[in-house]
């Protein structure tokens, strides 16, 4: 072949491939150089937002509900910026005047479902006390024994609230109703009553034996009242008004005996740190 004519066959093969690179190489320096720019734009909008940033938390309140929910804290701090411990859950607070003009009251029995709990409160009550040697107010009960059995009752108070309310719930997952705010009454009781064991548990923790004891006593009450709550709801709703009955007796027998000097410890004796913050106390609460 013709040393020209070979010269152009060669050109002729190789021009695409000479093409395609040039092209690769166009469009890597385009790219390059529209990325570049890119990222000088957005650090120019950084740059430019930076002075409006503003580095003060948000107000939630005044914030969308929408916002409002995802910006707002459940941390609870003192004046030095420590966490400190705050019940999630609501629950009242009374001042000492409301306690103060507070008198025992007593719901009437006029049905029967009232009246067959009335019966198991005392019943059970009745057989407390004997287990118990519970022997009231007036100096008999030493320290060790109120503590042993506001230890044991607050330890089982608290199931009546908690099994309503997990009954309730699976009910209105069933119905596909709403409860309108049953279910959250009952969890509040159950959480108030576990508030009383704790600060009692502040001032006393129980023995092994008290703990099986607790352990027993549990597990019958809350099948029992899991068992009667299928059945009649509302006998088990009054059973927890005649039980709080007594229990009213039982914490004003106690306060009567503190107050005529029976138990001078736990007269002057502070108030622990968890009933302060649960009830709202002052720090030289007694």
């Amino acid at each position: 072949m013709h040393f020209a004519a070979s010269n152009f066959v060669q050109r002729s093969a190789l021009s695409p491939l000479y093409r395609r690179q040039a092209m690769g190489l166009l469009k890597r320096q385009r790219f390059a150089s529209t990325a570049s720019t890119t990222n000088q734009q957005a650090m120019a909008a950084v740059t430019a937002d930076a002075g409006k940033f503003n580095p003060e938390p948000t107000d939630a309140t005044n914030e969308p509900a929408y916002k409002a929910h995802f910006k707002q804290t459940r941390v609870t701090t003192n004046e030095s910026g420590e966490p400190i411990w705050e019940n999630p859950i609501n629950h009242a607070v009374y001042d000492l005047n409301q306690i103060s003009t507070m008198e025992q009251t007593h719901h009437p029995i006029t049905k029967m479902h009232e009246r067959v709990a009335y019966l198991a409160v005392q019943a059970l009550r009745t057989g407390f006390d004997i287990i118990s040697g519970y022997r009231g107010p007036g100096g008999a009960m030493t320290e060790k024994d109120w503590l042993n059995r506001c230890l044991f009752l607050e330890s089982v108070a608290g199931v009546p609230g908690m099994v309503g309310g997990m009954l309730r719930h699976l009910r209105s997952l069933r119905k596909f109703k709403r409860d309108y705010g049953w279910i959250h009454t009952l969890l509040e009781e159950a959480e108030n009553e576990r508030m009383h064991l704790l600060i009692f548990m502040n001032i006393k923790q129980p023995g092994y034996l008290f703990r099986g004891l607790v352990l027993g006593a549990q597990g019958v009450f809350f099948n029992g009242f899991f068992l009667t709550y299928l059945v009649s709801p509302k006998t088990c709703h009054r059973f927890v008004g005649y039980l709080e009955e007594e229990a009213v007796k039982t914490y004003t027998y106690l306060l009567k005996d503190i107050e005529d000097g029976h138990l001078d410890a736990w007269k002057e004796k502070k108030a622990p740190l968890i009933a302060q913050t649960y009830y709202k106390l002052p720090e030289d609460a007694t």
